[in-house]
């Protein structure tokens, strides 16, 4: 079972923000007179060097003191909530698990996502409270897809709502023209035959790679309104539209612009020489 990291987040932040308004609203008022009595008791609480100087601050330090439990609400608040904020609104890493975005992401990759450039969405439920811009054909997308609405997915933006989309003999048509795709290599690889290639869709072209030793999984269809449909740049090794159908706007997460860091496991080196913006 997937960790839902936003909603442990979520409630990290309101319970420990809670904690701290329960203790400024109810106990610290309290602290505040006892230390008020305390000073009533030892008049000469303020004078250096007297015996009632001395037993003031022993006392005092016992009476102003706070529960453990607000002092780590106190400590870990401010920072949750700065995680918070640029985790659900700003930008958020993720790791990329699969081959399906081969060549141009590899796995163990670590990206960064754009969560408003779509529009800001409220965490865990993902209502839309501001539009912004809409996704356009190229991009490459974080979602939840309809056959698993609480797992993370990264595709590539291949069709938008309206559009025809038709692939043949591994060649994708969009609205009926045939993208251009420059073959940059074919590799060899056991039983398979790898072609890595140059594919232009609308203003900008990405690396794409299909297995020729595989027979090709022809379609045509048009994206219903308000969903998206995704395609993963391994075209034969990609879990993606053609499977499980298209994303609706609601389960988009946010844009992939930028790689940071390729970390394979725990015990291996991470590295930095991929690091650069996602095209």
């Amino acid at each position: 079972m997937d960790i839902d990291f936003p909603l442990i987040l979520v409630i990290l932040v309101f319970g420990s923000g809670l904690i701290w308004m329960l203790d400024a609203i109810f106990l610290a008022p309290g602290r505040r007179r006892a230390l008020a009595d305390l000073q009533g008791e030892y008049p000469q609480w303020q004078e250096e060097g007297s015996s009632q100087a001395a037993k003031y601050q022993a006392q005092a330090a016992e009476t102003a003191r706070e529960p453990v439990l607000v002092e780590y609400a106190k400590s870990f608040f401010p920072v949750l909530l700065v995680v918070f904020v640029l985790r659900s609104f700003l930008v958020e890493p993720f790791q990329i698990p699969s081959s399906s975005m081969v060549p141009t992401l590899e796995v163990g990759e670590y990206i960064l996502v754009n969560k408003y450039t779509y529009g800001i969405r409220l965490p865990v439920v993902r209502t839309k409270v501001l539009a912004l811009n809409e996704p356009e054909r190229g991009d490459v997308m974080v979602f939840f897809p309809p056959h698993m609405n609480d797992t993370y997915f990264i595709k590539r933006v291949i069709g938008l709502p309206g559009d025809t989309i038709t692939y043949r003999d591994k060649q994708l048509f969009v609205n009926g023209t045939e993208l251009p795709q420059d073959t940059l290599a074919v590799v060899p690889q056991g039983s398979s035959r790898y072609r890595v290639g140059m594919e232009t869709l609308g203003d900008a072209s990405h690396l794409v790679q299909v297995d020729e030793s595989r027979p090709s999984r022809d379609f045509s269809l048009k994206v219903k309104p308000g969903h998206y449909f995704m395609m993963g740049d391994n075209r034969d090794n990609s879990s993606d539209s053609r499977i499980w159908g298209q994303v609706p706007e609601k389960d988009i997460v946010g844009k992939a612009f930028a790689v940071w860091m390729h970390w394979d496991s725990l015990f291996s080196i991470p590295s930095f020489s991929r690091v650069g913006l996602i095209e």
